[in-house]
């Protein structure tokens, strides 16, 4: 039976990012990776091969809704056969470096799946025992499939699906709200689809503001979705020509027919299968159960990305298995990730982001805050790009003027909200970004707006 320092099981953004800092610390490391493709979720079924997609069906809708610029672009149109092989290109790329690192001798790599034996002992799938000192679990996420009338018994896609989709379908009814609903109910409709989506909640993107929300829906419904909030499933069923739901809005029954069904419900850890009952390992509500040390109910034992949550984001992925690895072997002067600085992006057009605390969550903290927001249809560089959906939103402590989150949908928010990054994790104030050139005429300049109210605020 081999042993090792650290034992790594899953090989995507967390679990490398776990292994590669061990192994950086001389520990001898072994990664554990069933998947049939290295690479893991984000590389392979994730962001990578998502954004691969979004990005040519925006380019294709602003070449077709243009005209207000002076460009004609009726004749332009998709080949998805062609967008599948870029797609496969670009993603295999990714992945062959991935791949690369984990066949490298840094590691002992064992392509199969792994199941606790021991606090310190797994097996895997032919029988083979491994031992370690310490262990890390990155084992990902999976599609979730809700307990709805009819839903396990009707054919529908998944999020793995629709990335392999190489025609245009004709109908789509989508279930779910979040970024994975709201981006691919987009990415179908701008390649030619019809697209009805149906979300529980009142709002989609339940964990930003409803300010923000309204945004993005108003946006969809103008671009064709037929958009239902506020909504309970109640039966889903196959029919000879694709599949039917019914549901039940603001006391009102609807029923709606499409070629074929999105579940978009969201993900769930993938855990089932690794007997954590062997390991001491707990749960706290289908999570694995981890400090601020990434460390589970056995001190032996670590997670770090979707497993653990608690959002599934590749740079939170990463940090929790660098700082895993670290505190697994004793490393000083160690931080716990700061929930503080949570950023999380939501890839529609246009995009959605969000840094540090909501308004909500200073409220409930009993924080005295300023906030101030600027809408793009008020900006010069908006304007001009004719991209006038969504606002810029800052929020800052009131008495000191230090940054406590900000908000952004609107044209490149996904990039514009990094401006402000930096600085809330430096404690930066209002008055510190102010001192900063902002050159104009750039759709960054529109963050000026919020703070130089926050600071006449602070004056008085």
């Amino acid at each position: 039976m081999e042993s090792y320092d650290f034992l790594v099981i899953g090989g995507g953004s967390a679990g490398y990012a776990a292994a590669r800092t061990a192994r950086a610390l001389g520990k001898r490391v072994a990664i554990v990776e069933g998947a049939r493709e290295l690479g893991g979720l984000c590389i392979l079924r994730g962001c990578m091969p998502s954004k691969t997609l979004l990005h040519p069906a925006d380019i294709l809708h602003h070449a077709r809704h243009s005209e207000v610029l002076g460009l004609r672009g009726e004749e332009v149109r998709l080949d998805m056969k062609a967008l599948q092989r870029w797609k496969r290109k670009t993603v295999g790329e990714f992945a062959a470096d991935r791949r690369e690192a984990l066949e490298s001798d840094e590691y002992a790599l064992f392509r199969s799946y792994a199941r606790f034996a021991g606090e310190d002992l797994v097996e895997l799938a032919d029988g083979t025992k491994l031992r370690a000192e310490r262990i890390f679990l990155g084992t990902g996420s999976k599609p979730n499939v809700p307990d709805l009338a009819g839903l396990a018994a009707t054919p529908f896609w998944t999020s793995d699906d629709v990335l392999e989709l190489d025609f245009v379908p004709s109908s789509v009814i989508l279930l779910g709200g979040g970024a994975i609903a709201c981006e691919f109910a987009q990415f179908l409709d701008r390649i030619g689809s019809k697209v009805t989506l149906l979300q529980r909640s009142e709002h989609l993107l339940k964990e930003y503001s409803p300010e923000a929300a309204e945004v993005i829906e108003e946006v969809l419904r103008q671009e064709g979705v037929e958009l239902h909030t506020g909504t309970h499933v109640e039966e889903i069923s196959a029919t000879p020509d694709g599949v039917r739901v019914k549901f039940r809005q603001g006391g009102e029954v609807f029923t709606r027919e499409a070629a074929h069904l999105f579940n978009a419900l969201g993900r769930e850890p993938n855990v089932a299968d690794l007997n954590l009952e062997a390991a001491g390992v707990e749960l706290s509500e289908g999570r694995i159960q981890v400090n601020a040390w990434q460390q589970t109910t056995n001190e032996r034992v670590y997670a770090g990305g979707d497993a653990c949550g608690p959002h599934d984001v590749v740079h939170l992925a990463v940090a929790q298995g660098e700082l895993a690895a670290k505190h697994a072997f004793g490393q000083n002067d160690l931080e716990p990730i700061d929930a503080d600085q949570r950023l999380s992006v939501v890839f529609t057009d246009p995009p959605l982001a969000s840094l540090g605390r909501t308004e909500a969550d200073l409220e409930t903290r009993g924080v005295k805050f300023f906030a101030a927001s600027h809408p793009f249809a008020d900006h010069g560089k908006s304007i001009l790009m004719n991209a006038k959906a969504g606002f810029v939103k800052i929020l800052a402590d009131a008495t000191t003027g230090r940054l406590l989150g900000a908000e952004i949908v609107g044209v490149q928010g996904d990039s514009l909200i990094h401006c402000l990054s930096g600085p809330l994790a430096l404690k930066a104030t209002v008055r510190d970004l102010l001192k900063a050139p902002w050159y104009h005429p750039t759709l960054a300049e529109i963050l000026t707006y919020p703070l130089e109210e926050i600071a006449g605020k602070l004056a008085r």
